[in-house]
């Protein structure tokens, strides 16, 4: 079995649009051939879901997920191009699902290109603070400094942009993943458009007054 690396299957992936795992399979039975596990992604149906990234998805449904006795709601949008397939039960899942998943983890933005840019500097300068200050890496290079510094974007990316956050029913893939599968499965152009999450309480200042002494106070 051929020795598969990271690097062949992120350019397999950014080459057919297919999920990390689909393109590690591939490359395992096309035993590190590109152009052969390319095929078996086509064979598979697995490759179309870049292709319909230029279509018009004008179409789709709103959903809803309540958590906690009613503590946690949340309202998504998810667009598709027809009606057709936005009242289908695989779209209708995935709504409900995405909702479930922005519930559970609470995603900032949908994709990273909604991360404001200050955002991701100021992050990113935090990063390479904690990198330079860290002992284990006194000496080492701004090349490697570099590398962990996009490392720990990456994980802010992976817990603050939905598209990027493991699926919480099956961590293995991620969200964006998850999308694509549904593209494959309904041959339509799928997305996610915009989410509200709400918490109870959320940004309201908590009462701290001791309630015997108020009580006291009012019988004083």
């Amino acid at each position: 079995m051929a020795d598969i690396s990271a690097s062949a299957v992120k350019a397999l992936r950014e080459k057919t649009g297919a999920g990390l795992m689909k393109c590690k399979e591939a490359l395992i039975e096309a035993d590190g051939n590109e152009e052969r596990a390319v095929e078996v992604l086509r064979e598979r149906g697995l490759t179309s879901a870049r292709d319909k990234d230029s279509r018009i998805a004008a179409e789709g449904a709103v959903g809803s997920y309540i958590h906690m006795g009613g503590k946690v709601g949340v309202l998504v949008e998810l667009n598709c191009q027809t009606d057709f397939v936005a009242r289908g039960e695989e779209f209708q899942q995935l709504v409900k699902d995405i909702a479930m998943q922005i519930a559970a983890a609470e995603p900032r933005y949908v994709t990273r290109e909604d991360v404001p840019a200050a955002e991701i500097e100021k992050e990113r300068e935090i990063a390479r603070a904690q990198a330079k200050n860290d002992p284990k890496n006194a000496n080492k290079p701004d090349q490697v400094i570099d590398k962990i510094v996009e490392g720990r974007l990456n994980k802010y990316y992976e817990d603050f942009v939905l598209l990027d956050q493991p699926f919480v029913k099956d961590p293995a893939r991620t969200v964006s993943e998850l999308v694509a599968d549904k593209v494959v499965k309904t041959g339509e152009k799928i997305k996610i458009r915009r989410f509200s999450r709400y918490k109870m309480g959320e940004g309201l200042q908590k009462r701290e007054d001791d309630f015997g002494s108020e009580v006291a106070a009012l019988l004083s």
